[in-house]
């Protein structure tokens, strides 16, 4: 039964009801020992008994007040700060506060207060586990939104993966048009084998996570990571459905339930975010090439002509320019129409590619003219190029029907630091120049501006 909105009032009223039914019970009590009746229920003892129970029950509220208040005044005490510190939560630097220690209380006694604090902290680690999971995941949505580049959101989400999952070691492979390559890796030792792996091709395959657990007690002869795993997982990085990349990570313990929670929460976001990335990276690589002929177009190549121009200039190093141009390409055109002349023009951007080095930039910088920009090559180097290019058309040809269409070339380059200018333009209009007098000394030949 309640009498007030206070356990502790209601407790007092109670103790104090129950001394007083004490002091009234005890006269009759001490007569039934012997007490005669004439010193039992005299008005002074009977008072007498009455204010001791009511003193026996104060000092019983007092005791519980003392002994039980503390300890609940212990458990709300912390309470509050729980909740003062997640009002309070807005950075992650203040998500780490919110740390189990923190908040605990001692439990000092085996029962249900007991049982309460034990609860208590419980919740605590729980709630720990919940606001660390919640801050990290914000964090890593953050990330993604933050980097459209594969090689940046990959690197930025290996490192958050590592830090927020317990791994140790970790790589990021995604599907490139139907080949998988490898976006990031850190603590891998062969990070492209990655991409031959058969349990990652079977992930990227079944969309199913694989985790891999390595006895303690068997030995690997080949492991990929610099330490000595416990577990690897391999989990799919997918977009509505359908896999679009995978994490490898490598742990020395195994992963804990919230560090699986953390995965498919960052994986989810991760999919969508990959997606879109390798979407952008179709669009720029896109946007680049010149879609007749698969060169960088004349902006994009100009571009990285400025970018090689000024490393060469830094770096004290040659740069080479090859400007070409076809030959008689409108009688081309008027003789077999443009079909042809298109063909014409992919075949010779084919033939150019391949009388290219690696690193080396080919762009189709006008109608039927094409420049090379070609990174530490000397002037003997940019006329070998020249004469490699020349040789290749002149002895190719695009077949229409019956009829052979051979066309030829003429070439101009121009190598600095041999000829000096202050801009890559200076180096365009010299390889321009260079081009024309081999047209003017007719054409199917290479000149080199000196």
């Amino acid at each position: 039964m309640r009498f007030t909105r206070r356990v502790f009032h209601d407790l007092a009223i109670w103790m104090v009801v129950l001394g007083l039914g004490i002091g009234v019970v005890f006269p009759f009590f001490v007569e039934r020992l012997g007490v005669p009746a004439s010193i039992a229920f005299t008005p002074a003892f009977v008072t007498a008994c009455l204010v001791a129970g009511a003193l026996a029950g104060g000092l019983n509220y007092a005791l519980a007040r003392l002994i039980v208040g503390q300890r609940l005044r212990a458990l709300a005490s912390g309470m509050r700060r729980v909740e003062g510190t997640l009002g309070a939560m807005t950075t992650q630097i203040e998500t780490a506060r919110m740390t189990p220690d923190t908040f605990r209380i001692d439990v000092d006694s085996e029962d249900e207060i007991g049982d309460s604090a034990r609860a208590f902290n419980r919740l605590v680690d729980a709630l720990a586990v919940a606001t660390q999971t919640q801050f990290a995941a914000r964090s890593f949505a953050e990330m993604l939104t933050s980097e459209l580049a594969i090689d940046g959101l990959a690197r930025n989400a290996l490192e958050q993966l590592l830090e927020h999952t317990g791994a140790t070691a970790g790589a990021i492979v995604y599907d490139a048009d139907g080949q998988l390559e490898v976006a990031a890796a850190q603590g891998i030792r062969d990070a492209n084998g990655l991409v031959s792996s058969e349990p990652v091709r079977e992930v990227m395959r079944s969309g199913r996570t694989r985790f891999a657990g390595i006895p303690r007690d068997v030995q690997v002869d080949a492991v990929v990571v610099d330490f000595r795993p416990r577990v690897v997982a391999v989990l799919p990085i997918s977009h509505k459905g359908v896999p679009v990349g995978a994490v490898v990570l490598a742990a020395e313990q195994d992963f804990e339930a919230d560090h699986r929670t953390r995965l498919e929460l960052f994986l989810h976001g991760l999919g969508l975010a990959l997606n879109n990335a390798l979407a952008h990276d179709r669009l720029q690589t896109l946007a680049a090439l010149d879609p007749l002929t698969g060169a960088y177009n004349r902006r994009f190549g100009l571009l990285r002509l400025h970018e090689e121009f000024g490393r060469a200039v830094r770096a004290s190093t040659p740069l080479g320019v090859v400007m070409l141009d076809v030959d008689h390409f409108k009688a081309v055109n008027d003789t077999h129409g443009h079909v042809v002349g298109d063909r014409v023009l992919r075949s010779i951007a084919a033939l150019t590619r391949s009388a290219l080095r690696e690193g080396d930039v080919l762009m189709r910088y006008g109608g039927e003219e094409f420049l090379a920009v070609l990174p530490a090559a000397s002037s003997d180097d940019v006329r070998g190029v020249g004469e490699r290019i020349r040789r290749l058309v002149e002895d190719s040809a695009v077949m229409e029907g019956e009829v052979a269409v051979r066309v030829t070339v003429s070439v101009g380059g121009v190598a600095y630091p041999n000829r000096s200018v202050e801009h890559e333009e200076g180096l365009v209009e010299l390889a321009d120049g260079a081009l024309y007098r081999a047209k003017e000394s007719g054409r199917n030949r290479v000149e080199i501006a000196r």
